[in-house]
């Protein structure tokens, strides 16, 4: 399957945040419709509700790593753990290509740093994690990573 990080992308160059530009790109794959998906992630952008905090492109991987790993079971959940350690996993690989998860860190906009990555490039790294992650062989690889994107 062709992959979807140019689909991420333009998600989020038409008006879609950080998260909900990762999160509707896949959740299809997931059982969840694109109207859905928005709404439950439109919260979580710029760091999530404009707070600069957690990266909105990492909570929608993190929201797309429940959908995939979790057996949703109420009363009694066993993927808790495996869950918290896909996500865990996914954000190391993220810290390892941007050394931090925080917006305002990736942003520059803690006013210590310079900015490390766009929105852009957070988007795209996430969209990136998710196909290799969360969809081992199952998209075309993508252009390769753009450190400066």
């Amino acid at each position: 399957m062709k992959s979807r990080v140019e689909d991420a992308l333009n998600r989020h160059k038409n008006g879609y945040n950080c998260c909900q530009s990762v999160v509707c790109t896949y959740a299809d794959l997931l059982g969840m419709d694109e109207k859905t998906a928005f709404r439950v992630s439109e919260a979580f952008g710029l760091g999530i509700a404009k707070r600069y905090e957690m990266c909105g492109s990492v909570c929608g991987m993190m929201m797309l790593a429940g959908l995939e790993n979790s057996d949703g079971e109420l009363k009694n959940p066993k993927t808790k753990q495996s869950t918290f350690t896909l996500g865990h996993d996914m954000c190391r690989v993220f810290e390892e290509w941007n050394s931090s998860c925080e917006c305002n860190v990736l942003r520059g906009s803690d006013g210590v740093t310079d900015r490390i990555r766009s929105c852009r490039g957070c988007v795209a790294d996430c969209a990136r994690i998710v196909e290799y992650m969360l969809f081992p062989n199952t998209f075309e690889p993508y252009k390769p990573r753009d450190p400066k994107e």
